[in-house]
This record gives C-alpha cells, sequence and structure tokens, in this order.
C-alpha cells in the first residue's frame, strides 16, 4: 500500500519500513536510540484483564526483540461505551495497567474511540543502544536457533471461541501469553547479549512466517528439528479436531514455498508451526560458542529457552524439516 508514495528520509531512523523488523529504531545520539512500536487486537480470551495483559505483553515484545527495554506506552482503545458495560473497559486498562508496571515501563496517555468492536493495544516507546540493536536478519551459518516460549496458543484460542474447551480448562497454557519476553541481565560473568546475531519474536505470521522473515535475504538456510519444539497442552489435540485459525491457512499459503521436506513431515507438526500466535516468544539466532551460555541465562530467569534448530549455508532462503 506504500509503494508509490514518497517517505521523509532521515539519517537518524536506525531501522524503518526498508525490512520486516519488528520495531522502527530512531538514534537521539551516539549512546541512545528509540524503539518504537504499536499493535492492538480484538479479544482471544473471554476475561477482559486477561485480555488486557495479553495485549500490552505482546506490544513490549517487539521492543525486547530489537533489544531494547521499554520506557513509555501509550493505550490504544476501541470500545463500544453505549451498549457495553463500562467495567468490562476498566478490566481491560487494569490488566494493561498491570504489564506496564511489571516492564517498568510508565503510561503517558492514549487515544480512545467509539467502535462497535472492542480492541486493545499499546503504542511502545523503548530504549537501546544504536550498536547493540538486534535485526531479525544477520544469522550466519552454524548459528542456534531458540525459541522462548510454547506454540500453539492461536489453536487453542480457536477452540475456546467455538466452545470447544472452557477458559479455565486451559489456564495454564493461556499463561505463557501473559509472560513478557523481558530480557535476562548481564552480569560481569555472563554478557550473554555479545553471542545473539538476530532477533525477532513469533506472532501472526506463525515461527514458520517469522523464520522466513530471518532468512529472506537467502544468504542462509535453517534447519527446523519439528520434535524439539515446545508445544502448549492440547494444542496438538485441537489441531487435529481442525481447530486451526484462519491466519494459519493464510501463513501456510504466503511461507510456504520456503519449506524443504514438508512431504516428510508430520502434517499436524507442520500446520503448528503456521499457527499464529498472541504474545508468542522470541525467536534468537545465536552463536554456537555461546548458545549454551544464552539458554542458561534464560532459563535461570524462568522464561524458557528451547534450541529447535540450526542455521546453514545450504539451500539459502528455505526452511529444512527434520
Amino acid at each position: 500500500m506504500l509503494q508509490g508514495l514518497e517517505l521523509p528520509v532521515d539519517e537518524r531512523l536506525l531501522v524503518g519500513l526498508e525490512g520486516a523488523d519488528d520495531a522502527g529504531v530512531f538514534r537521539l545520539d551516539a549512546e541512545r536510540a528509540l524503539v518504537q512500536t504499536v499493535d492492538f487486537f480484538p479479544p482471544m480470551v473471554d476475561d477482559p484483564y486477561r485480555f488486557g495483559q495479553i495485549a500490552a505483553a505482546n506490544a513490549f515484545s517487539d521492543v525486547y526483540a530489537m533489544g531494547g527495554h521499554p520506557l513509555t506506552a501509550m493505550n490504544l482503545v476501541a470500545f463500544p461505551i453505549k451498549c457495553q458495560d463500562p467495567e468490562i473497559l476498566r478490566q481491560i486498562l487494569a490488566g494493561g495497567l498491570d504489564k506496564i508496571a511489571e516492564a517498568g515501563a510508565v503510561l503517558a496517555g492514549g487515544h480512545s474511540v467509539d467502535d462497535p468492536e472492542i480492541k486493545y493495544g499499546l503504542s511502545v516507546t523503548g530504549e537501546v543502544h544504536p550498536d547493540k540493536i538486534w535485526r531479525n536478519q544477520g544469522a550466519l551459518a552454524g548459528d542456534i536457533l531458540l525459541l522462548t516460549k510454547p506454540l500453539g496458543n492461536g489453536i487453542l484460542a480457536t477452540a475456546l471461541q467455538a466452545d470447544f474447551v472452557k477458559e479455565e480448562e486451559i489456564s495454564q497454557s493461556l499463561e505463557w501469553m501473559l509472560r513478557l519476553n523481558v530480557l535476562p541481565p548481564e552480569s560481569e560473568g555472563n554478557c550473554w547479549r555479545q553471542w545473539v546475531r538476530a532477533c525477532t519474536d513469533v506472532t501472526g505470521f506463525g515461527l514458520f512466517g517469522h523464520l522466513a522473515e530471518m532468512i529472506a535475504d537467502d544468504r542462509v538456510g535453517v534447519r527446523v528439528e519439528l520434535g524439539h519444539v515446545p508445544l502448549l497442552d492440547r494444542a496438538e489435540e485441537f489441531c487435529s479436531m481442525g481447530m486451526f485459525p484462519e491466519g494459519g491457512h493464510r501463513n501456510r499459503d504466503h511461507f510456504g514455498f520456503r519449506l524443504l521436506g514438508e512431504d516428510l513431515a508430520d502434517p499436524l507438526l507442520r500446520d503448528l508451526l503456521f499457527d499464529p500466535q498472541t504474545s508468542g516468544g522470541l525467536l534468537l539466532a545465536v552463536d554456537p560458542a555461546g548458545a549454551e551460555s544464552v539458554i542458561r541465562v534464560f532459563n535461570a530467569a524462568e522464561t524458557g529457552c528451547w534450541p529447535v534448530g540450526q542455521f546453514i549455508d545450504s539451500d539459502p532462503g528455505r526452511i529444512q524439516l527434520l
């Protein structure tokens, strides 16, 4: 939609529209750059407070995926104020505030509209050192592919909306969406960030879609060990029942050409990796020399971290399924 439109150019814009990165980055000076992102969407769970938490956690993920930390947030709200109980909106905002506080950011304002469909999210501004920005491309052959959250919440949300399951029955799985992708702190003995070559967060395009963006420059390929990918409880069960979201079909149609070996892969597992995620985990390309150190740091912070594949120099731009 932006083709043919004249976009402003500024050398201080370090990351903009030229790629498919998670957020924009604007340099302030030699030591500081702003990370800016925005995201909002309709509810995928019934509990308004939990929805507010999930939407806020999802918005913060883009800042973390660039290697930054959040500073401020602004509410984005669409709500049918004349026909819905205002307490619902209050609970959504309370959930968002809960995550804003947990992220160590502050609420700086926001904007609301009277709209027939409820939507909520945040515009987030963060900070990163200009020399320490993570992009979604930059992986080298041999780098280890790490994932920090299990997959399948799009399928669970579809089952929930179809009344095949009650929210309390899958509460433990939904808790993963509430988790911020906060980056573990570094220490004198473990400067783990130096090992990260590329990063993105897994959201609407599913694992395969966002992984496709990581190799879209056709410099490296990647092998994914399907059996090593962590899945949420009951995700396989509901997927086998046909509870596969429409967004997953679109992801498969759009990114499926990058897959190699899909005829040998379990079709159920393959589809699960196209499942669009809400507030999914980080996907990191890590130097193999530091992979164990990175995994240890994430696990020590109780955020989860699973090695699920490796970048390779053969079949550049393609995803091999094993």
